[in-house]
């Protein structure tokens, strides 16, 4: 067998998926229910939690989509990306209509872009990274970055039309394709690496650690002076998700780094202690669990009134107990199916 594709290997790749998941539903649960801006040690989590959780989840991707060229043959995995990439698109517009922050259709596009890359060697892929991450920043001074954008409630006007959706789609949306298609491509570049090796995986988790540190100090240092000099550009030597300029894919690569290489490492051990045993079958199907935490928890949420106004402890009290009731639900799920509700689904249509 293929070292990279031990079972210890995939079952930290699924504990990097649940961890990423717990992340994003944190998030979006602090933001429908109107508890950003907390200061103290929960505000601290959860600014370092906004941007990164996604991040990773891409950068997974990117590596799922590695390691399935790597499997078998490269034609066939484009051919079934693609059609995946289809049933991804039309899942995120129908999500769309209730979640205006949804990810599923840009993913879309990131699959179908990363198989038009596959074939490329590593070299050429680290290229094209960064030719995307600085073309962002290029199109922040050529075109208007707040174009459709109302930021006091946080809607965008004339998505639903060719120019909106192809706007928001590659430029100023919540997860647009430039930059984000480098956290994809950069996975691919992980899965050429020797992930079973446990001298790798403490690689990433230190390499991704000191990356994070470093990428946020040169931004403060970048910012600073920038707020001396040239005030409205301090923006772009930030490492916030809007707008994702360079030093932001830094740390979100970083993070995905050192997440990976950490879950990578705790595989063997977690197993040991039949913990991974709990927590991987959600890991395994957070196709259905990001749509459940979009219909469920927020419905929910609203049916409850915790819609807005509340504090920061209270969403993160209503995303703890949101994920527990996941990890309960994906455990006995499993005990009798091997993949989750839309997982199934797509594997069905797609292929």
């Amino acid at each position: 067998m293929n070292a990279q594709l031990k079972p210890s290997r995939l079952e930290g790749l699924d504990l990097a998926r649940f961890i990423a998941f717990v992340g994003m539903v944190i998030v979006n649960f602090s933001i429908v229910m109107g508890a950003e801006g907390a200061q103290g040690g929960l505000g601290f989590i959860l600014q370092a939690l906004e941007g990164r959780a996604a991040a990773t989840f891409v950068v997974l991707a990117g590596v799922g989509l590695g390691l399935a060229a790597q499997l078998g043959d490269i034609n066939l995995t484009a051919w079934v990306t693609v059609k995946r990439a289809l049933f991804l698109l039309a899942l995120g517009l129908l999500n769309m209509l209730i979640f205006d922050a949804d990810i599923l259709h840009y993913y879309a596009f990131y699959f179908l872009f990363g198989v038009m890359l596959l074939k490329l060697n590593t070299r050429a892929l680290i290229g094209v990274i960064l030719a995307i991450v600085f073309a962002a920043l290029a199109l922040v001074f050529l075109l208007d970055y707040d174009a459709g954008w109302n930021w006091s409630d946080y809607t965008y006007q004339g998505f639903w039309t060719p120019l909106g959706f192809v706007r928001n789609l590659f430029f100023n949306g919540w997860h647009p394709v430039i930059p984000w298609l480098a956290f994809l491509l950069f996975g691919i570049v992980l899965s050429r690496l020797s992930l079973s090796e446990t001298k790798t995986q403490r690689n990433l988790m230190i390499g991704g650690l000191i990356g994070f540190i470093a990428a946020n100090l040169i931004s403060l240092g970048l910012e600073a002076s920038l707020f001396r000099t040239h005030f409205e550009l301090a923006v772009l030597a930030g490492t916030s998700p809007i707008p994702p300029m360079p030093m932001y894919m830094a740390v979100g690569m970083s993070a995905a780094s050192f997440v990976i290489g950490l879950c990578l490492l705790l595989a063997k051990p977690l197993a040991r202690i039949k913990v991974l045993a709990v927590l991987n079958p959600a890991g395994r199907q957070t196709l259905t669990l990001y749509i459940a935490h979009i219909l469920l928890g927020m419905g929910t949420l609203e049916e409850l009134g915790l819609l807005g106004g509340q504090t920061l402890q209270t969403s993160m009290l209503a995303s703890a107990l949101f994920c527990a009731i996941t990890i309960i639900y994906a455990y006995i799920w499993s005990r009798f199916f091997k993949r989750g509700p839309i997982e199934a689904l797509m594997r069905k249509v797609a292929g």
